[in-house]
């Protein structure tokens, strides 16, 4: 008996080896299928091979059957798609292939692997649908499919998996509603549908669920926030910001004690704010900015002592700041621009010793600057532009060495910048245009490294007619880059001798350029503007702000100006290496530290002659993109913006059209005019008389009359580009 015993074991024993065996070698052979779908993998597969798969990277076994148990190849820059073969790994427990670049539809087959509990396929470009075998997966716990290229509808399949507790499919494409039997999930505990294209309403029974995170932002959800939220008692953040929500916030919400993080930003939602959002006690953030909120801002917001960040931004709130805000005093952050209040800045604000932004812009506060926001060591972000304070600015505000920016403009602040600005050491905007302030930028503000930009409000001139002298204005200088911001008027007209000949370094047919080393051993080129044009100040005060802010490799930076008796002035950033006409013409020899800056410029310079010579030749049409000659319908015009390219080349400035004459030929050929009038003379005898014609090269282009693109045609367009040929080529002096 005892040998049958022995034999019947030993059977049974030997049997399962061989199932083992038979479970190796498939499971080996499978994981080889799965990365036959899988491109990019020289480098990092690089050891599957041989029979140890169990060594395999990315591989671990069970330590008894020898079993695949979990596949981790997350970050790994795979490409390709998921096998289906992935379905035959039986005893899968995990998957984790997050933050690849896999393509391609999640199989159905993923739905065999009927032990797994978790699957994270995040973070790649998966197209398609999600399977309903998904819901096959009685036992997944976790499943993570967000930041994806998935479409369609959530499957209402998903709630039959009795032990999910945690379903992530944010950031999709996935749409429709929220199937409602998800919410009768009595163990989910984070769900995020975050950034989807979902639509519908919230529904009731939302407050089945016991989740600790609820992330429905960044969808189309429509109606109001249902009442039922505030029994969530589970709830640690609640986020439906940036949908479509409307109605009022409901006080309900209050209940929500143990809830850190409230995001309902970004929607429609109306009325006033619930002050039972003060009973929240744990709340860390509370933001509700961009919504058409009113009413006053709810003293009790003061109870929430463990409030980081308070954002209640572009509402409609009205009323003064509560001093009770100040009994928050972990607030980080204070943003209440773009509303409606009032009053003045309360100087309780000083409590708040750990913030470090604070933005009141774009209100109607009032009164002065309180000093005491001086206290506020940690700040980095000051911002009260946009209101009606009044008053001087205080020095103690240079006590802030953490600002970074600070910002009042547009209030209607006096007296002088503070000297004490000059100890903001980490300092990088300063605004203080469009106030009273008077006085010069202290030297100070030179020493600060990092101070990136300086509006100023430059002078203020009235509008009025250009025929009331310049002389009369006060000459100021205009700071727009913080290389000047050590120089006034004076000094430039010191450092150039009332800008004496000797320092002239080249003539435009608008200016007169000089140079003028500055301070700090900088040269500035000084563009001395001809008074042709006249137009109001303000509008060439405008202008010049404007193209002060424009920044580009290949242009030169306007660092300030100024509007004095001698001319209006522009600085620039000073070029070295001469005038353009001088590299096309001259050939001078110039040494560039770049060899793609020096290739560029043989490239040009070798186009302008091959245009040249194809004028010579009458070819000059041979030299434009075939895919213009296919495409254009009046071949005529390219031929005229080559006569006029070639005419700003000339070498004397004299002989150059200026830009505004430029703009009007560009401008008449996008846009031509009727043929003028015949009683209409094209230019009055005063207009010749000042300005040099080039009727016989282009249209006429000082012509202070009608332009009309008509003349141009007068003659060939053989025997226009001959004339051009034989105007660029001369030196005329």
């Amino acid at each position: 008996m005892a040998t049958t015993t022995s034999t019947a074991a030993a059977a049974v024993l030997i049997a399962f080896f061989l199932l083992v065996a038979g479970a190796v070698a498939d499971d080996g052979a499978t994981l080889l299928e799965v990365k036959k779908s899988f491109r990019n993998v020289g480098n990092v597969l690089y050891d599957w091979s041989g029979n140890d798969y169990c060594s395999w990277r990315g591989v671990l076994c069970d330590n008894v059957t020898f079993a695949v148990a979990a596949l981790n190849l997350s970050g790994l820059n795979l490409e390709g798609e998921i096998s289906p073969a992935v379905g035959s790994l039986k005893s899968l427990v995990s998957i984790d292939l997050k933050s690849n670049g896999l393509t391609g539809q999640i199989p159905d087959e993923i739905g065999d692997c009927s032990s797994i509990k978790t699957l994270d396929l995040s973070f790649n470009n998966l197209d398609g649908d999600i399977p309903f075998s998904v819901s096959k997966l009685k036992h997944i716990e976790t499943l993570i499919l967000k930041n994806n290229e998935l479409v369609g509808a959530i499957p209402s399949t998903l709630s039959q998996l009795p032990n999910l507790k945690i379903l992530d499919l944010a950031q999709n494409k996935l749409s429709g509603e929220i199937p409602r039997l998800i919410y009768w999930n009595e163990v989910l505990q984070y769900l995020d549908l975050s950034y989807n294209q979902l639509t519908g309403s919230i529904p009731f029974n939302i407050a089945f669920l016991q989740v600790a995170t609820l992330s429905l932002q960044g969808n189309r959800f429509t109606g109001p926030i249902p009442s039922v939220i505030g029994l969530m008692q589970a709830l640690a953040v609640l986020d439906l910001s940036y949908n479509q929500l409307s109605g009022p916030i409901p006080s309900i919400l209050g209940n929500l004690t143990y809830t850190e993080k409230l995001y309902m930003q970004g929607n429609r939602l109306t009325g006033t704010i619930p002050p039972e959002l003060g009973n929240m006690s744990t709340l860390h953030y509370l933001e509700l900015n961009d919504n058409q909120l009113t009413g006053l801002i709810p003293p009790e917001l003061g109870k929430l002592t463990g409030l980081y960040d308070l954002n209640l931004a572009n509402n409609s709130l009205e009323g003064p700041i509560p001093n009770n805000i100040s009994s928050c005093v972990n607030l980080n952050s204070f943003n209440a621009h773009g509303n409606k209040l009032n009053g003045t800045i309360p100087r309780s604000l000083s409590k708040l010793e750990s913030m470090t932004s604070l933005n009141l812009s774009s209100n109607s506060l009032s009164g002065p600057i309180p000093i005491e926001l001086s206290r506020i060591n940690n700040l980095d972000i000051l911002d009260l532009s946009c209101n009606m304070i009044t008053g001087p600015i205080p020095s103690a505000i240079g006590s802030l060495e953490h600002l970074l920016r600070l910002n009042l403009s547009k209030n209607s602040l006096i007296g002088f910048i503070p000297v004490e600005f000059g100890n903001l050491r980490s300092i990088m905007e300063i605004d203080l245009s469009n106030n009273h302030l008077g006085g010069l930028i202290p030297q100070e503000l030179g020493m600060l490294q990092n101070l990136m930009l300086l509006p100023h409000s430059p002078p203020v001139f009235k509008d009025d007619s250009v025929s009331k002298p310049v002389s009369n204005v006060p000459p100021k200088l205009v700071i727009l880059n913080m290389n000047m911001a050590l120089h006034v008027y004076e000094d430039i007209m010191r450092m150039t001798e009332n800008l004496s000949e000797k320092y002239i370094i080249g003539y435009g047919a608008s200016s007169t350029v000089y140079k003028c080393v500055l301070k700090n051993c900088t040269p500035v080129a000084v563009k001395k503007l001809y008074a042709q044009y006249p137009q109001s100040l303000k509008q060439f005060q405008t202008e010049l702000e404007t193209v002060g802010s424009i920044k580009h490799r290949n242009l030169v930076s306007l660092q300030g100006y100024s509007l004095s008796p001698v001319g209006n002035l522009l600085f620039y950033e000073y070029m070295e290496n001469g005038s353009l006409w001088d590299v096309l013409h001259d050939q001078i020899l110039v040494i560039y530290t770049s060899y793609t800056t020096m290739k560029q410029i043989l490239q040009y310079v070798l186009l302008q002659m091959q245009i040249l010579s194809k004028t010579a030749s009458n070819a000059v049409m041979e030299t434009v993109d075939p895919d213009i000659s296919d495409t254009c319908q009046d071949l005529g015009e390219v031929k005229k913006i080559f006569q006029l390219a070639l005419l700003c080349t000339k070498r004397q400035p004299s002989d150059r059209p200026t830009m505004h004459e430029v703009v009007r030929v560009l401008d008449c050929l996008v846009h031509p005019d009727p043929p003028p009038k015949a009683a209409q003379p094209l230019l009055s005898p005063q207009t010749q008389a000042v300005h040099p014609s080039y009727a016989n090269e282009y249209v006429s282009l000082r012509g202070a009359g009608v332009l009309s693109c008509a003349t141009s045609s007068s003659m060939s367009d053989a025997e226009l580009f001959l004339k051009f040929g034989e105007a660029i080529s001369h030196n005329t002096e």
